[in-house]
């Protein structure tokens, strides 16, 4: 891997120098307790300086892990492990920029670009430029997104010239029906994780719910019986297995504290730092193996399920391996929404015209109009899960979806070719 996403030679030397186990800022230790005032103007720029070499090699990583195609490399360790160091300099970045509000150094705002949450900072009296500390990584995905456009289209043109080219004129699947189930799935596991953001490289995973559930055949007889979910109108139906976990973060991110994940989850990360006893799922290899555990012995379904992909990619020791030899498979029911609900479109008949979870479970009778998905776990898993069997059952009465003109026999699901 000598070049990064962005095409820069990457500078091993330099990786090797970094303290991934203590920290990878500029910042001391004591910060933000301590009440001397550092340079915090200074501490930003060279804090963003490092994410901005880091964070294109770790965009890398995937990409060069998963086409090692003759397993140069055995283990994806090293991304994880850039990946939790940072998380944990997005942290330092973000309480230097509530210091630096605090001095009046500047005013800071978020706004959205290139499909990323960026700092913005204003002056605020202090007439030292910021031009220094200008977040840069909107402009730096955008840039990103041209160079991969220009390339598809470089070999789309290569393609379509080349003398030997043979073109097939039938339609194309789209990359995303790899997630679509089989005609004959059945035993699937359910889960879903609440974080503290949606970068799976600068934010934390703080709670995981899981169930299995059959789509075809019985619940297992030995099965544990009725099952109590936050919200007691959720009935437990065909689901079995429950599981809750709860994970914490660093002492800084719980220090700054994240007021929407808390009105958006009802989970106030401001609790869950090093005094809460609760472990960073980072540094627990036990919930780490059990998680991969159940990842492995069945289709596992998520809504959007790319996300929790990205999340268990760079946070779980074994996940990657696993998912590149061909040991997990991935289900993903807003593929089916998509697909195979025409209520998910907008018209005068369709009440709740979108993909996401609420109005997927809506549709399918789960939800009434008067409840809402919980944005926790174990309870939006249930949902989900309650909401694929109807549909399932729905879609098979009618020879649709698995069951149509462009079903897939077997399980379905997206997943990797065994590595022979």
């Amino acid at each position: 891997m000598p070049l990064d996403a962005d095409e820069n030679p990457i500078d091993w030397d330099w990786v090797r120098s970094l303290d991934l186990e203590h920290g990878i800022g500029h910042a001391p230790d004591d910060f933000p307790h301590d009440e001397s005032s550092p340079d915090v103007h200074d501490l930003l720029r060279r804090d963003y300086m490092v994410r901005e070499r880091l964070e294109p090699i770790l965009a890398r990583c995937n990409r060069t892990f998963m086409t090692d195609f003759d397993r140069v490399l055995d283990s994806y360790r090293l991304a994880r492990t850039l990946a939790y160091a940072n998380r944990r300099l997005n942290d330092e970045i973000l309480c230097l920029i509530d210091r630096g509000a605090d001095e009046g150094l500047w005013t800071a705002s978020e706004a959205r670009k290139g499909g990323a949450t960026i700092q913005v900072l204003a002056p605020a009296g202090d007439d030292r430029p910021l031009s220094d500390v200008v977040d840069r990584t909107g402009d730096i995905l955008n840039a990103r997104a041209r160079r991969r456009r220009a390339q598809r289209k470089l070999e789309e043109a290569r393609l379509s010239t080349a003398p030997d080219t043979v073109h097939d004129e039938s339609p194309k699947r789209s990359w995303h029906d790899a997630y679509l189930p089989g005609r004959d799935v059945d035993h699937v596991l359910g889960i879903d994780i609440e974080t503290t953001g949606i970068d799976p490289a600068r934010v934390y995973i703080i709670d995981v719910g899981s169930e299995h559930m059959n789509m075809a055949s019985s619940k297992p007889a030995e099965a544990a019986g009725t099952y109590q979910y936050e919200q007691r109108y959720y009935e437990q139906g065909d689901a079995y297995g429950q599981s809750r976990l709860s994970f914490g973060v660093p002492e800084r991110a719980a220090r700054r504290g994240n007021p929407v994940i808390a009105d958006l989850t009802g989970i106030d990360i401001r609790t869950r730092g090093p005094e809460s006893g609760l472990p960073v799922l980072d540094d627990c290899p036990d919930a780490q193996r059990e998680l991969l555990d159940r990842l492995e012995h069945q289709p596992y379904v998520a809504h959007n399920a790319t996300f929790e992909h990205g999340f268990f990619m760079l946070t779980i020791a074994g996940y990657a391996e696993s998912y590149r030899d061909g040991r997990i498979t991935i289900i993903d029911t807003m593929l089916m929404s998509q697909r195979w609900d025409p209520g998910s479109k907008p018209g005068a008949n369709h009440p709740y015209p979108n993909n996401r979870l609420d109005s997927y479970a809506k549709r399918q009778g789960i939800l009434t109009a008067d409840q809402s998905e919980r944005h926790l776990g174990l309870e939006d898993t249930h949902i989900m899960l309650m909401a694929m069997k109807h549909h399932l059952t729905t879609l098979r009465a009618e020879n649709q979806g698995p069951w149509g003109p462009d079903g897939e026999p077997g399980t379905g699901g997206k997943h990797c070719k065994r590595h022979q």
